[in-house]
Formats: C-alpha cells, structure tokens, sequence
C-alpha cells in the first residue's frame, strides 16, 4: 500500500475513532478506534487553544540515528508510527518507545525529542489541533 493512500486511511480511521461513529457499520464500512484519551502520553490532561480552530496533518520521515532537536508543541496533537522505531524523550529522561502501528498523543508544552531508533527511515503522521496563526512546533530556546 503506497504511502498516500495509508494516510488517507489512518485520517478517516482517526475521523471515526470514537465509540459514538459517525457512520453505521455495515459490510463494506469498518471503523476502529486507534486512540481515545483525555491526557497526552505523560499524563498531562489536554487542552485545545483559543481561536479559530485549525487541524494540520504532517508526515515526519527521520533518517536511522536522526532526531528531531529538542522542542515543544503549544497546541494538542496525536499521531500514528507508520514505519520504524522512534524514541521520544522529556527533559527528565523519560521516555516514550513507539514501533510501527503504535499511537501517541504528544506532550503539550513540555520540552521533548525524537530520536529514530531504528535501522530504517521512520514515517510518522500526526495531526495537530491548533488554532489559526499558531504555531505547532516550537524549537528550544539555545
């Protein structure tokens, strides 16, 4: 299945991933739910941002041994490792092991890195709820 069109299925899959779904099951509908939480991956309850709403969807490719540098994303956000292995790790040493097929939902302004731990390129998508003229990354002040 080429790259394209697996996201086109993990966005609908997302649109639909509560229990309540938008659309009945039937022969040719399957919905399943990759994600449902109230927090992000270390607990801390999420929040959207004020303003307009607007939903970005991005796919992260890193190189094996590449790293994202340090940063913190302002507004909510959650994604799906497509391929690889991605360690992401906060300020005090934790860390947040994914492989292929596993969720997440990101860490809202905490101090974090992401780190392909694998042998191959690592594909991830994630889509952030944010707010119009928002930024959805911010890197660490040096």
């Amino acid at each position: 299945m080429n790259t394209t069109k697996t996201l086109c299925l993990l966005a609908l899959g997302l649109l639909f991933q509560s229990n309540a779904h938008a659309l009945e099951s039937s022969a040719s509908v399957k919905t399943t739910t990759l994600m449902k939480t109230t927090s992000s991956w270390d607990g801390t309850p999420i929040a959207y941002p004020a303003g307009q709403a607007e939903i970005t969807g991005i796919l992260v490719e890193i190189a094996p041994g590449g790293e994202t540098g340090w940063h913190q994303h302002p507004v909510p956000s959650f994604g799906m490792l497509l391929e690889g292995e991605l360690d992401v790790r906060l300020k005090d040493g934790s860390v947040k092991r994914l492989k292929a097929g596993d969720t997440l939902a990101e860490v809202v302004n905490t101090l974090h890195n992401g780190r392909n731990a694998g042998t191959t390129p690592l594909k991830l998508v994630v889509f952030y709820a944010g707010a119009v003229d928002k930024p959805l990354s911010v890197k660490e002040a040096q």
